[in-house]
C-alpha cells in the first residue's frame, strides 16, 4: 500500500509569520541530480533508455523548484542523488532519514523553475515522471491523446494573497484592486478566477490582474506600489515577508476555496500539483512504478514529519535555503495521494474548473485511464 499522507500540520499562521520574518532569504538554483543503486549508473536522457542490466529500471523524474521538489528530497537522498555541504559535518545527507531503504532501481532527478521547461522532455520520452500543475496534467493528457496518466496528487493548495497594508480580509476585498501574479494559463489563474466569480467578483471587470513571467516581478511591483496585492505560492510567499517591508499574508486561498466549496455544498479541494507518467513507462515497468510510489509516499511523510531535517536535504538539492524551507513546509500542503483518494480529489477539482471554463481542464474531462489505479 502506498503511503498517502493527505494532510499536514497547521500551526498558527501568526506564529509562522513572526518566525519567517527573521528567516534567511530565498535562494533558488537549478538542480540536476543523478542517483546510483545496486552499482548501476542512472540512465542518460535518450528516449526509451529506461532498462539496465539485471532488470534494473532507470527512472527519470522531473519536478519544480518548490513544494513538488521538496516532497521528493527523501527519495533523492535514498537514491544517492544529494551531496552534503562541505562545511556540514552533521548533515543528514546520505543517511536516508526518510527510512526508504535500498532501492531496486536507479533514479535521476531534474528540477526546473517552470513545468514548461520539462513538459516537452516528458512527451518526447526523455523523462518518465513529471510533477506539473493539476490542470496542465489534464491539458497534456488531451494533447497527447491519453499518453499520460496521473500517478498521484502531490500538492494541495499553496496560494496566498500578499499585501503591504491591512485592507484585505476576505476575497471580496479584492474588488477594485490590481493583482500581480505569475502562472497565467495554469492553476493560479484558474483558481483565482473561479474564487472571484464564485464570490461575486468579476475577474474581467472588477479587478485588474497583471500576469508576470516570474514571482520576482510580483515582489518588485509590490515594493514599488503598496496599493497593489500579489498572489504568490508557497514558499515564495514567505520570501515576500523578508524582501518587502510591511508585507503580510492576507488570505490563504486554500481556506477561501474550502469556505467557497462548503457554501455551494461541494467536496471539491484546491489541488496545485500532480505527478504524471508516460503510459508506456507505466505499462512496461509496473514494478518500478510501485517502488516509485511507495518511496515517494515515504519521502512525503518524512518531509511533513521532520521539517528540520528535511529542510537540510531541500537546501542540499538546491531548492531553497534550509531556514526558509523549515518554516514553509507546514504551509506547502505536500502530499502523496494515490488510488481512489487521488482520483476523487482530482476529479472533483477538475470538474470545478471545467464548469467555470472548459479550456482550463483541457477542453473536456479526462477519461478513466487518466487516473492510475493499480
Amino acid at each position: 500500500m502506498h503511503a498517502s499522507p493527505s494532510s499536514v500540520p497547521t500551526p498558527s499562521r501568526r506564529g509562522f509569520l513572526a518566525a519567517i520574518a527573521a528567516a534567511a532569504g530565498l535562494g533558488l538554483t537549478g538542480c540536476t541530480a543523478t542517483s546510483r543503486a545496486n552499482g548501476s549508473a542512472a540512465a542518460g536522457s535518450a528516449a526509451g533508455s529506461t532498462s539496465l542490466a539485471g532488470g534494473v529500471v532507470a527512472v527519470r523524474i522531473g519536478a519544480l523548484q518548490g513544494p513538488t521538489g521538496m516532497g521528493l528530497v527523501g527519495l533523492m537522498d535514498a537514491a544517492g542523488a544529494l551531496t552534503a555541504p562541505q562545511d556540514a559535518a552533521d548533515s543528514p545527507v546520505g543517511s536516508d532519514p526518510a527510512g526508504i531503504g535500498e532501492l531496486e532501481n536507479t533514479y535521476a532527478f531534474t528540477l526546473a523553475g517552470s513545468a514548461d521547461e520539462l513538459a516537452p522532455q516528458l512527451i518526447q520520452g526523455e523523462l518518465d515522471m513529471l510533477c506539473v500543475p493539476a490542470n496542465l496534467a489534464a491539458t497534456l493528457y488531451q494533447k497527447t491523446e491519453g499518453a499520460l496518466a496521473v500517478l498521484c496528487v502531490n500538492t494541495l493548495g499553496v496560494l496566498d494573497i500578499v499585501e503591504t497594508g491591512d485592507t484585505v480580509h476576505a476575497i471580496t476585498d479584492l474588488a477594485g484592486r490590481t493583482i500581480y501574479s505569475a502562472g497565467r494559463g495554469s492553476t493560479p489563474q484558474y483558481a483565482l478566477e473561479y474564487l472571484l466569480c464564485a464570490n461575486g467578483v468579476d475577474p474581467a471587470t472588477d479587478v485588474s490582474i497583471q500576469w508576470a513571467s516570474e514571482h520576482a516581478e510580483c515582489l518588485a511591483a509590490l515594493e514599488a506600489d503598496p496599493s497593489i496585492v500579489c498572489m504568490l505560492p508557497q514558499p515564495f510567499a514567505t520570501s515576500a515577508l523578508t524582501k518587502v517591508e510591511g508585507a503580510r499574508i492576507a488570505l490563504d486561498l486554500t481556506d477561501v476555496w474550502n469556505e467557497t466549496a462548503a457554501a455551494v455544498d461541494t467536496a471539491s479541494q484546491l489541488i496545485t500539483g500532480v505527478a504524471v507518467a508516460r503510459r508506456t513507462f507505466i505499462d512496461e515497468h509496473p514494478a518500478a512504478v510501485e517502488e516509485l510510489l511507495d518511496a515517494y509516499g515515504q519521502s512525503v511523510a518524512f518531509v511533513n514529519r521532520d521539517p528540520a531535517t528535511a529542510a537540510q536535504l531541500i537546501e542540499a538539492a538546491g531548492i531553497i535555503a534550509a531556514p526558509v524551507a523549515e518554516k514553509a513546509i507546514p504551509y506547502c500542503n505536500i502530499v502523496c495521494m494515490t488510488g481512489a483518494e487521488m482520483r476523487n480529489a482530482l476529479e472533483g477539482y477538475l470538474e470545478t474548473l471545467f464548469e467555470a471554463d472548459a479550456a482550463s481542464a483541457g477542453g473536456s474531462m479526462p477519461a478513466d485511464n487518466f487516473y492510475y489505479e493499480a
